[in-house]
């Protein structure tokens, strides 16, 4: 009995059906490919008879790269990262490439990961959040593969990084809580934090440093043991165990925010009357009716367009000295710290 599975539909079908050489199909499917508008009509009139699909691929291995960008991510389980990652895969698909998603999270995966990569010859790597894994970024340039990282950074030539403005996030929070009439203001981070994390706090210590000598001095540092929801639920536990008050709050992340927001309502303090309290990233989550959290908002469609802009010059020139491309942030009014007259204390006394 003849088996009815059908093979896969190659260029030398169509080029046969076209009556043309194999070369004059792969230049009908190729960008800019010269071909006459007569072969290119039979080209494609055969090509759609047949089913035919471009094995992008293939094609990409005979210019020694494929139509793949890799993309390497860390800790998924954070909104914002997952939000990153749905922004850059939508512009990496709108452009015309595929993307090749692994997370690295010990040696083995990290070798695992360039092996992945040289073999199938991506066209570029981007690392979003996280801790950098210099090797990968090492190996990928010995390989000529362009990088760009997302919200980090490190001093590598020809390496491009995409980062949100944390100077200028740091500056519309700062203000909003003086405004607000907070004279305790805390900082709230992981104690492991990424260089995202790190650089938003000295970015706000250095504001208030410039603009408030005397709210800089009484600056309170507050440090999570761990990182996410939990870890600014334990944070604010561990902050009234202690009998230390603040009454505006910055933190470096949406998870940690909301996190310690619970974690004093379980003190019987919640905000805007006990305490102001600013996010960053807004994610879904804190426009929801139980955070309604104010926060520094990152632009996840420009910074997806301004990493795969880098990736493709990059491609198209790799002398380009190195670029920090700073992506311009919001501040959104919520809740916790809304747009008001009132101060703190005039809150509390209503």
């Amino acid at each position: 009995m003849k088996s009815t599975k059908q093979s896969a539909v190659t260029a030398q079908d169509v080029a046969d059906l076209a009556g043309v050489s194999r070369a004059a199909v792969s230049r009908t499917f190729t960008k800019n490919g010269s071909v006459s508008t007569e072969t290119r009509e039979k080209v494609e009139k055969a090509a759609a008879q047949l089913g035919y699909q471009i094995n992008f691929l293939a094609q990409g291995l005979n210019r020694k790269r494929s139509m793949l960008i890799g993309v390497v991510v860390a800790r998924l389980s954070d909104p914002f990262r997952s939000q990153l990652l749905e922004g850059l895969l939508n512009e990496i698909q709108a452009r015309g490439y595929q993307a090749l998603v692994t997370e690295v999270g010990n040696a083995e995966e990290l070798e695992a990961t360039i092996r992945r990569f040289t073999q199938f010859r991506v066209s570029g790597v981007i690392v979003t959040s996280g801790q950098p894994p210099i090797d990968l970024i090492k190996e990928c340039i010995h390989f000529n593969i362009p990088v760009v990282g997302i919200n980090r950074y490190a001093a590598i030539p020809n390496v491009d990084f995409v980062c949100s403005d944390n100077v200028t996030g740091a500056q519309l929070a700062a203000q909003q809580l003086i405004k607000s009439g907070c004279k305790s203001i805390g900082w709230l981070n992981y104690q492991y934090s990424t260089w995202g994390g790190i650089t938003r706090g000295e970015a706000f210590s250095q504001v208030l440093q410039a603009t408030e000598p005397w709210c800089y001095q009484q600056l309170v540092t507050i440090c999570a043991q761990e990182d996410g929801y939990e870890g600014g639920r334990k944070a604010a536990h561990e902050m009234h165990k202690n009998g230390l008050k603040v009454d505006g709050i910055y933190c470096a992340n949406a998870l940690l925010a909301c996190g310690f927001l619970d974690g004093m309502r379980e003190h019987g303090m919640d905000a805007p009357n006990d305490f102001h309290i600013i996010g960053f990233d807004d994610t879904p989550q804190t426009a929801q009716y139980s955070y309604r959290l104010s926060t520094i908002r990152q632009d996840v469609i420009e910074t997806a367009k301004r990493a795969l802009w880098c990736l493709e010059s990059r491609a198209q020139d790799a002398s380009l000295l190195q670029r920090l491309e700073v992506v311009p942030v919001s501040l959104v009014l919520r809740n916790t710290s809304p747009e008001s007259s009132y101060s703190v204390t005039q809150l509390k006394d209503k």
